[in-house]
């Protein structure tokens, strides 16, 4: 090996030891209300440490650390200001902000993932080990405090502010008269179906809890698209009738025979929609739906699947003609009928 293949290794190697302390300047940042402070407008270092009562030093450092993570900008005068992805992603007033999701992400599933080595040796969760829930059913350990339920709902929300449009737009679903999204959370994703699809009645099938979450946060009287919620359990409670269900980032959740126990509760006759990552032919690839799937492992019960694995699964369940197709961003639309 020459000197210039060794340090470019050595280089790479301390990129993926050290990737954990950019991640932490982000939810840090995050956290200290460094990306609000700075809209509108920008401030130099030692005015935004005032503002934020933090100490001079540290938020220099910090600042600067997110200057050369390209999450701000720096000035000629020194001052600091918000860049183009900031101003989009993690200032609070942005319609697609997604601070929950980082808030989410650096809580519960940064701690899972420090038990990793857990997950892999006993092939489960590590939830009652790091947040010391008595159960390993993942949503137990999700929803363990109302604090954290709602954190989790507004990450989701967060999630289809970007990527509802272009997964419900992969295939025409306007022929659907009545829908339902089956694990919808507070109703974003169904809401962002109605505006679509004006013609079409819009149910969330969520839990009880969930669905009074989502009706006291989340939902304005009278708020245009209509959308209606129906409490209950996929794993025991009949589905409303629908003429199309869909599935978005819920089977990746659980295993194979979890899966199969929620398919077998759609209706006759009905069509699905699933929305998720999803593997190469072998599995093995691309490098974000391998490491969603060792959250699943690390944080859930599932994973992610190849696209024959999901033509199995929905064909097992009833469901033929499954087309696949990859819209912008990172899930997948497949679309079957029984």
């Amino acid at each position: 090996m020459s000197e210039a293949e060794l340090d470019g290794d050595f280089q790479r190697l301390m990129e993926l030891a050290t990737a954990f302390m950019g991640s932490q300047v982000l939810f840090t940042a995050c956290e200290l209300g460094v990306f609000d402070a700075l809209d509108p407008a920008p401030r130099d270092g030692p005015a935004l440490a005032a503002a934020l009562g933090l100490d001079p030093r540290g938020a220099g450092l910090l600042l600067d650390a997110c200057a050369e993570l390209g999450l701000l900008g720096r000035g000629p005068d020194g001052a600091y200001a918000l860049s183009p992805a900031s101003r989009q992603l993690l200032a609070a007033r942005s319609p697609h902000t997604q601070r929950a999701t980082l808030s989410f992400l650096g809580g519960a599933t940064r701690a899972v993932w420090a038990r990793l080595g857990g997950a892999v040796r006993e092939g489960r969760n590590q939830n009652p080990e790091v947040l010391g829930v008595a159960t390993r059913e993942p949503f137990a350990a999700i929803y363990r405090t109302e604090p954290e339920r709602l954190l989790f709902m507004r990450a989701m929300q967060e999630t289809w502010s970007l990527w509802a449009g272009p997964v419900l737009a992969a295939f025409d679903l306007s022929e659907f008269r009545v829908i339902c999204d089956v694990g919808g959370g507070s109703g974003a994703l169904a809401t962002a179906c109605a505006r679509l699809y004006p013609g079409s009645d819009v149910t969330v099938f969520e839990t009880p809890e969930v669905v009074a979450a989502a009706q006291e946060h989340f939902r304005e009287p009278g708020e245009a698209p209509p959308i209606r919620f129906v409490g209950g359990d996929f794993f025991r409670s009949p589905l409303p009738p629908a003429d199309l269900y869909i599935l978005a980032r819920v089977l990746h959740d659980w295993g194979d025979g979890a899966c199969a126990e929620i398919l077998g509760r759609t209706r006759g006759g009905s069509a699905l929609l699933l929305v998720e990552a999803v593997l190469d032919p072998e599995g093995r690839g691309p490098l974000p739906a391998l490491l969603l799937s060792l959250t699943m492992l690390a944080q859930a019960a599932g994973r992610e699947r190849t696209e024959a694995e999901f033509r199995a699964m929905a064909a097992a369940a009833g469901f033929r003609h499954f087309r696949l197709r990859c819209p912008r961003g990172p899930f997948a639309a497949m679309l079957a009928r029984k």
